[in-house]
């Protein structure tokens, strides 16, 4: 008989490390279940995207294992005596970590009026929760990382400890917006708490990495504005929980900004545009840890079987449910788009005309 996924036997006396840090079994358990969520919602969207019942898919497998913990470790709340996040759309395991249901994503994947990020107007992966500070994810790529100099700004002045976190992949980084938020982040005098995180999967589309970065790391280009730095093994959950915890102490207790870049795995290629076929020359973070746990004696093998089980299961019933749901209407086009104001009362625009 399967056993209660929620209700694993755990060797509290046991750790897994890395070097000189560690992670208890507790925390470990945690991390893998939201990892194994993560990428059992993803390879489930990609069966979407193939199927027909969806259309588009873009996502994060791969990055599970920074992700979880990058979200685990979120201030959340809304205000800004909590965490601002900038997100881009590889997002999701953090999402999860957060609290997020599949359900959400999938109706978000599926397009349906019922999706709480953009009522099905937009792609998947790009959340908006304005009780978490999650501010609307953009198709623009890395325009995210102007807006998050504003909200750290607020923050700063605002007193308290919450930070921003603004994530991008290493190709976005060639893009001028980058560069501005390293300049309006770190003005002598004027540092805001910025945590810019960059996803390094050495790929933008289909172009190599190496073919368009002179520098071998994206954290070199971080001395130039006096800000600190660390590359860390995404792939990795034990050095990238601690990764993230000393950069967020370093935003949180200096106010300064910190560039923190991950190395990770890309391992259904961009998007379903080209073809999100899998990776086999790719580092696997889950396949990684759950080998580590085993070896640990921290998790069986049931075990594990058991926490994937109830995540497919949790997926299937996700789509089962996004599926009845109803699709938005002509007449949703405007909800929460336009809003009156001054300028309509004078030059008054007529809506009616939209195509049926």
């Amino acid at each position: 008989m399967r056993r209660d996924s929620d209700r694993l036997p755990v060797n509290g006396s046991l750790a897994v490390q890395t070097g000189d840090e560690s992670l208890a079994a507790e925390r470990c358990v945690e991390i893998y279940r939201l990892m194994v969520r993560a990428r059992v919602l993803e390879e489930r969207m990609i069966k979407m995207s193939k199927s027909g019942e969806a259309y588009f898919w873009v996502g994060g497998p791969g990055e599970e294992a920074f992700n979880v913990c990058l979200g685990l470790q979120v201030k959340k709340g809304q205000g800004p005596q909590y965490d601002y996040m900038h997100f881009h759309y590889r997002s999701s395991a953090v999402m999860l970590a957060l609290g997020m249901p599949m359900l959400d994503a999938v109706r978000q994947m599926a397009m349906t009026a019922t999706d709480p990020h953009s009522m099905g107007r937009n792609f998947v992966g790009h959340f908006a929760v304005k009780e978490w500070n999650v501010v609307p994810v953009s198709s623009v790529i890395e325009v995210q990382y102007t807006m998050a100099p504003g909200t750290a700004l607020m923050q700063k002045r605002c007193e308290g400890n919450g930070l921003t976190i603004v994530t991008g992949g290493d190709a976005g980084t060639a893009e001028g917006d980058f560069t501005s938020c390293m300049i309006w982040s770190a003005r002598p005098g004027n540092e805001v708490p910025v945590l810019m995180v960059v996803t390094n999967n050495q790929w933008g589309i289909s172009t190599p990495l190496a073919s368009q970065h002179a520098e071998h790391h994206v954290v070199a280009r971080a001395e130039s504005f006096g800000i600190k730095a660390e590359t860390v093994d995404g792939n990795d959950p034990v050095a990238s929980w601690h990764a993230i915890e000393r950069a967020m102490k370093h935003c949180r207790t200096r106010r300064h900004p910190f560039l923190l870049e991950a190395m990770v795995s890309r391992l259904y290629g961009h998007s379903s545009s080209s073809g999100a076929v899998r990776a086999k020359d790719e580092v696997d973070c889950i396949a990684a840890f759950e080998k580590r746990l085993l070896s640990k004696g921290i998790l069986d093998r049931p075990a594990t079987e058991s926490i994937v089980d109830a995540a497919r299961e949790e997926a299937e019933a996700a789509v089962a449910q996004a599926m009845k749901e109803p699709r938005p209407t002509v007449d949703d086009v405007l909800k929460h788009t336009y809003a009156p104001s001054e300028v309509d009362a004078v030059y008054p625009v007529d809506y009616t005309g939209l195509p049926k």
